[in-house]
Parts: C-alpha cells; sequence; structure tokens
C-alpha cells in the first residue's frame, strides 16, 4: 500500500482508539475512585470498618483484575449487546474495556490512598470531620500525584486492551495491524501501526509523570504544612488553620 491508501485507514484507526480509550478511561476513574476509596474506608481500622463489605468487593475486584481481557470481552457479550445494541464496533468495546479497567484502577487508587498520612486524618476527625470531608478534603487531596499516575497506568494499560479488542471486530489500531499486517502480509502497515502505539504511550506516560511530579513538588515546598492545608475550608480558627494562612 502506498502513504496515500495508508493515511485514511490510520488516521480513522488512530481515532477509533482514542474514542474507545477515553470513554473507557472516564468510566473506570468515575467507578473506580470510589471503589477503591471504598477499600480503604472499610477495611480494618478504616472511617466505615465492616470486614464483611470489605472481603466482598475484594474479591470481586480481585476475580475481575485475574480474568484475561479476551475473555471477559466474549464473556461479556450478552450484556454488551444489551447496553449497546450490538457486539462489534467501537461503542460495544467500550463495555469491556470500562468494566475491565474498573478494578484495575480501583486497586491503584487504594493504594494510592493508603498511602496519605494518618495523622492528617485523626486531626481532621479530632474536630469532628465527618468521613466525607476526611475523604474529599484529605484523602483525595493528598493521594492526588499517585492518582494520576494510577490514572496514566490505567490509560496505557486500555491502549494495550483496545488493541486486543481490535482483533475481534472493535476497530482502531489493533484492528487495522490484524487486517492489513496480518491477514494481508502488509508488514509496512504493521510496523507503522506498532510505531504510532509506541509514541502515544510514551506522550501519555511523559504527561502523566510530569504531572505527578508537578504536583509533588508544589506540595513539597510547603513541607508540613501541606499536612493542615484541607483543614483551612473546614475549620477556621483553629491552630492548625491558623498556621496555614501565615504560611
Amino acid at each position: 500500500m502506498t502513504w496515500s491508501e495508508m493515511q485514511p485507514v490510520l488516521s480513522q484507526a488512530c481515532w477509533d482508539t482514542l474514542y474507545m480509550v477515553g470513554w473507557s478511561t472516564l468510566i473506570a476513574i468515575v467507578a473506580g475512585l470510589p471503589l477503591g476509596i471504598l477499600l480503604v474506608l472499610t477495611d480494618k481500622g478504616g472511617l466505615l470498618q465492616n470486614v464483611v463489605v470489605n472481603k466482598a468487593i475484594g474479591q470481586i475486584v480481585n476475580i475481575a483484575r485475574s480474568m484475561p481481557f479476551i475473555i471477559l470481552m466474549v464473556a461479556l457479550m450478552t450484556f454488551t449487546r444489551w447496553i449497546t445494541g450490538t457486539t462489534i464496533g467501537r461503542e460495544a468495546a467500550i463495555v469491556p474495556l470500562a468494566i475491565g479497567a474498573i478494578p484495575f484502577f480501583a486497586r491503584l487508587v487504594e493504594m494510592s490512598v493508603r498511602e496519605v498520612d494518618g495523622g492528617l486524618v485523626e486531626a481532621v476527625q479530632s474536630m469532628g470531620g465527618s468521613t466525607w470531608k476526611v475523604v474529599r478534603s484529605v484523602l483525595v487531596p493528598e493521594s492526588l500525584p499517585s492518582l494520576i499516575s494510577g490514572a496514566t497506568t490505567t490509560v496505557i494499560a486500555l491502549i494495550g486492551y483496545s488493541a486486543m479488542a481490535g482483533t475481534v471486530g472493535a476497530g482502531g489500531l489493533g484492528d487495522v495491524a490484524v487486517r492489513y499486517g496480518y491477514q494481508r502480509f502488509e508488514t509496512g502497515m504493521m510496523w507503522i501501526t506498532v510505531a504510532i502505539l509506541a509514541v502515544v504511550i510514551s506522550l501519555l506516560q511523559f504527561a502523566g509523570d510530569y504531572a505527578a511530579r508537578s504536583l509533588h513538588r508544589r506540595s513539597g515546598k510547603t513541607g508540613g504544612l501541606l499536612l493542615f492545608k484541607p483543614l483551612r475550608g473546614i475549620f477556621p480558627g483553629t491552630v492548625a488553620t491558623d498556621a496555614v494562612k501565615k504560611s
């Protein structure tokens, strides 16, 4: 194939991949963030300690994470058809992509939130802060750099999943690699597809790392007072918040 023939095919494939990955990432973050936080809150010693709920959610997440994506995609075909009306195309691929990414991101969120200094949580609780205020003003802001890194990892994993979904009619770069690179022996198209995927993944990783490092450096400059910054909007007039204002 000449470049003029390859260009429209690759352009459409890139758009399809970005469309699938974009929507599935959004769904994974919206559903995975509260799920990961809930795993921390319901764990032993958590603010909403409930061992039964924690074990149940944990088992569901573990089972979903352990299932190979190609098997998950086949197992969800009936559900996918019920949601989208079809099992072929980029819209249909979003369903298994999102469901596969939710538990993956939830575990990354859990690990990030567990890194938050327990002293800040105790400080908010001692001042009468509710669980929601702890989550909104402490757990999420303090773990944000790590959450961004987790989101970056999830996006990169989804790009790999989307290429796999392309082999069964979902479209995107994976579909191009199989139809042209493998079935039609178009080696040039195959290597161009690989190069595009490598460039996209490298750019996403760079952007995610840069954002995480920027937030980390910004928080590091404030030293120990960062621990009390989330308290400013919750408990004005306390010793902690007065110290932050003076800084």
